[in-house]
């Protein structure tokens, strides 16, 4: 579902835009910078720490896109993040990447079973929400909800 939601992104912004730089960062337990074939066909899984993935993005945006560029960021997570993770990850959402981005989204791909209750991490990020902000999220749970969530999370009236 990730991987449809960000092939979605992808086509959308290298069709939009003339001049648009786009960076890969994956994460399952630590987060790396890779390449579009590495990000959208590697099969890697592991247990997930979201806090490295945040702090390798705000480094990246530090290093590459400090001044003169519009930054947007998209997430997508199962929303398994445990222990400190989940308050942590918030915490250096709100005070370092949403202030310098211009619009921010978080998709979490949910369980199909609406009894579920959501995850630490989605508790922590809905804390940071508020309308007509810079921060989006929403959940998906098959495969055909993922382009009328995009669809939503980039609406003109959403940014």
């Amino acid at each position: 579902l990730a991987k449809r939601f960000f092939s979605l992104l992808y086509l959308f912004l290298t069709r939009k835009y003339e001049e648009v730089r786009l960076v890969f960062i994956r994460h399952t337990d630590d987060a790396e910078e890779v390449d579009e074939n590495t990000f959208f066909h590697d099969t890697r899984s592991g247990g997930t720490v979201v806090y490295s993935a945040l702090e390798l993005a705000d480094t990246i945006r530090r290093d590459r896109y400090a001044s003169g560029w519009n930054v947007y960021a998209a997430q997508a997570s199962d929303g398994d993040a445990f222990g400190a993770d989940p308050a942590r990850s918030a915490r250096f959402l709100r005070e370092r990447l949403l202030p310098a981005a211009r619009y921010y989204t978080y998709l979490e791909l949910a369980s199909e079973h609406p009894s579920d209750r959501p995850s630490a991490l989605w508790s922590e990020y809905e804390r940071l929400s508020e309308p007509g902000g810079t921060f989006a999220m929403r959940r998906a749970s098959t495969r055909s909800q993922i382009y009328p969530v995009f669809r939503e999370l980039f609406r003109k009236e959403a940014q």
